[in-house]
């Protein structure tokens, strides 16, 4: 499995960005798909993830309400809407895969194949 994640920048408190992962190397929808964040100087954190079948989503309560995770089969990614950032959200982000994973698949330690990472600065 190899993740892509692109999509990063720079965007001021209050404004919108959506960051994508491109999924290549097996079959995308018989995988779990999560989102974590790494800011400077902290351990890397679950944001958000969605099921296999795309059923479901969870989110960390942070983000709750302001980010959307989604998934498109015919392109084989799955994205991250970002809305009312705030400073606070500044890190790098990556994606995450888990074979059959659910939307319950919120730690570190349960993927096994994880993107470069995209960087995305909110400015106050």
């Amino acid at each position: 499995v190899q993740l892509q994640a692109s999509g990063g920048g720079l965007v001021q408190a209050g404004g919108s960005l959506r960051v994508s992962c491109a999924f290549s190397g097996r079959t995308f929808s018989s995988y779990g798909m999560g989102w974590f964040r790494q800011a400077p100087g902290k351990e890397r954190e679950f944001v958000g993830a969605i099921a296999w079948s795309g059923g479901s989503t969870s989110y960390a309560d942070s983000v709750k309400g302001r980010f959307t995770i989604s998934r498109d089969s015919a392109k084989n990614t799955v994205y991250l809407q970002m809305n009312s950032l705030k400073p606070e959200d500044t890190a790098v982000y990556y994606c995450a895969a888990r074979p059959r994973g659910g939307s319950d698949d919120t730690t570190v330690g349960q993927y096994g194949y994880w993107g470069q990472g995209t960087l995305v600065t909110v400015s106050s």
